[in-house]
């Protein structure tokens, strides 16, 4: 189309066509051409056993993967990763958004390599958003020192809805970690406060961060997540902070007093460090490492990775049984008109679930 300026009334104004719209991907370029070979379920165990960590993340990409041939290939490779697992220390960690998790991660992880050796996985769980679905997986950028020390393996995965504060996937992600040579695994929570019991059983050792003159202090002593930890922290305690943090010390040492006494008969204790500066690091790795002398001295360490396989059970069939019920065809037509009938004000919500229940337990008679 002939642009208007150019016509005689405006003197001394020319504009030009210009060019055509260029493609967005080159022509010429084969994208066949730079496609990697798949590798089987075999070659991947392997790589795994070896200690490959490019073949270790394709592993855990496979494993939090929902397409239904992903997942038989990935369940084949976690039960022959198996017999390599169960040789590591798990440390979950968790608390208030904004505690200083990364940073401490950051300070924790090299402080046990320098000081123990071996190799450290960390399993950062970032949340996802309701509205988009996605997630930042920004936890490595908080890690500089451990992001470039050969013997560490970050992993950020998205919780995809999941509750309890860790990925869907988490619970396999350890096995096959732990079947690549890491020694030592971290799981990093979103923080959600009250309802961490996801992570607490799949760990050894289950550590709170708190911090110090936050707001009120009743809310950091509640029942709940200060039940099933194993050990509380005070992060921050530097500069002026540092009166503070050892008052806030005391009173979760008070308040543990009041709290049944746990299953593995270890009393928690509370420790202030500073995550920023490294103060503090060596007692709290002291205390995780007495924890795990202390329980398998009497039995419950065992006891405790039991129980926690009979929990995941439990959990997978109620994911499979979920997934089945939603990926039903007969389901998925009446799910709608289900939905229309809600909306519109024909059924409640109860009834319409009863409904659809009764329908999916009639087709499998």
């Amino acid at each position: 189309m002939e642009h208007p300026e150019n016509s005689s009334e405006y003197a001394g104004l020319q504009v030009n066509s210009g060019v055509d719209q260029q493609p967005l991907v080159n022509p010429y370029l084969q994208r066949g051409r730079f496609r990697r070979r798949e590798l089987t379920a075999a070659e991947m165990v392997e790589g795994i056993v070896k200690g490959d960590v490019t073949i270790l993340s394709q592993a855990v990409t496979l494993v939090e993967s929902v397409n239904p041939d992903h997942q038989a290939k990935a369940q084949e490779v976690i039960n022959k990763c198996l017999p390599y697992s169960g040789n590591s220390v798990r440390v979950g960690i968790s608390g208030v958004p904004g505690a200083g998790k990364s940073t401490s991660i950051d300070e924790f992880g090299i402080h046990v390599l320098k000081e123990k050796g071996g190799k450290l996985a960390v399993l950062a769980i970032d949340p996802s958003s309701e509205r988009s679905k996605g997630s930042i997986l920004g936890d490595k950028t908080r890690m500089e020192k451990l992001s470039t020390h050969p013997d560490s393996f970050i992993r950020p995965s998205p919780t995809a809805g999941s509750l309890g504060g860790v990925a869907r996937k988490t619970r396999e992600t350890i096995i096959l970690c732990e079947a690549a040579g890491f020694d030592k695994i971290f799981v990093e929570t979103v923080g959600v406060g009250q309802s961490e019991t996801a992570c607490h059983s799949m760990v050894d050792f289950f550590l709170l961060i708190q911090l110090a003159g936050t707001g009120d202090d009743l809310q950091g002593i509640k029942r709940g997540i200060m039940e099933i930890c194993d050990g509380i922290v005070i992060n921050k305690c530097d500069g002026d902070n540092v009166d503070k943090c050892h008052m806030a010390a005391t009173n979760f040492r008070n308040a543990l007093h009041f709290f049944p006494k746990t299953e593995s008969g270890w009393m928690p204790k509370v420790l202030c460090y500073s995550g920023f500066y490294g103060y503090g690091i060596k007692e709290v790795w002291d205390m995780i490492y007495e924890y795990i002398d202390y329980v398998k001295a009497n039995g419950y360490f065992d006891y405790r990775r039991n129980e926690q396989s009979k929990y995941w059970m439990y959990e997978t069939i109620n994911e499979h049984l979920r997934l089945n019920f939603y990926n039903n065809d007969v389901i998925k037509r009446h799910l709608q008109m289900a939905e229309q009938g809600v909306l519109a004000g024909l059924q409640t919500s109860f009834m319409a679930a009863q409904s659809l229940l009764d329908e999916y337990f009639r087709l499998l008679k």
